[in-house]
């Protein structure tokens, strides 16, 4: 016998009540294993990872396959990650980075978790694995470019290389290269590496600005003498479009 149609009103009802479950469900496992979480990464900790990671300011020694391995087995639990970012743990924040809904935040909350990022780690993956697939991200990018906390800041000019490499149509390309060469050399750390980032990504992407580009790097000379192991390119930003370019046209 052919199937009956289910009017639009019943699939409606039975898609809410699966959403419902879902989100119950969510929360009940949220509810019983974030202590049971939090054991497993503090039995995962080792001191020697700990010890390299905290020459780079990152606070905890969990090594990022296991990560990975918990958050693959744990898989997306939106309200698991609000309650282990809510920890301030650094391990259970990036955790918390890797089984979130990205589009789940809202604009004030992300802003919020940004400023309590207070590692290296925690921030470039908030704003890499979450900020960016947000619908907030455009208004975000203006926000913290304009900041005057360096970090926050940083961000900024992160998902402003975002859109150089993406989405470039309605950018001020020339405009940038103005503020990098004014701004870059003696901006604090993270800062700089950020905007020398947007500086190479708009030399790559952009022959009709290429040449100042290299000429900005050139001449602000910002992390010329960077070690870089062999068969790595180097972040000096004239060295680093000049190789990019070759690849491309190979």
């Amino acid at each position: 016998m052919p199937q009956a149609i289910r009017p639009p009103g019943f699939l409606q009802a039975a898609y809410l009540r699966r959403v419902n479950r879902e989100r119950w469900e969510e929360a009940e496992v949220a509810e019983t294993t974030v202590v049971e979480v939090l054991a497993e990464l503090a039995a995962l900790e080792d001191p020697r990872i700990r010890e390299v990671n905290e020459r780079h300011g990152d606070d905890h020694g969990v090594n990022l396959g296991n990560l990975r391995a918990v958050a693959k087995r744990l898989k997306t639990q939106q309200e698991l990650a609000v309650k282990l970012w809510e920890t301030g743990d650094t391990a259970a924040r990036l955790l918390a980075l890797l089984i979130c809904r990205p589009k789940a935040f809202g604009r004030d909350e992300l802003d919020v978790m940004l400023r309590e990022a207070r590692t290296p780690k925690v921030h470039d993956w908030l704003v890499n694995y979450v900020v960016k697939k947000n619908p907030h991200a455009e208004e975000l990018r203006l926000a913290w470019s304009a900041d005057p906390d360096p970090v926050v800041a940083s961000a900024g000019w992160a998902l402003t290389t975002e859109r150089v490499a993406k989405k470039p149509i309605g950018l001020d390309l020339p405009g940038l290269l103005d503020v990098i060469e004014a701004q870059m050399k003696d901006a604090p750390d993270r800062l700089q590496w950020a905007m020398n980032h947007c500086l190479a990504q708009i030399g790559i992407d952009n022959a009709g600005l290429r040449a100042r580009a290299i000429d900005i790097g050139e001449r602000l000379e910002v992390l010329k003498d960077y070690p870089t192991p062999p068969g790595c390119t180097s972040p000096y930003a004239p060295i680093w479009i000049t190789e990019m370019v070759r690849r491309k046209d190979v």
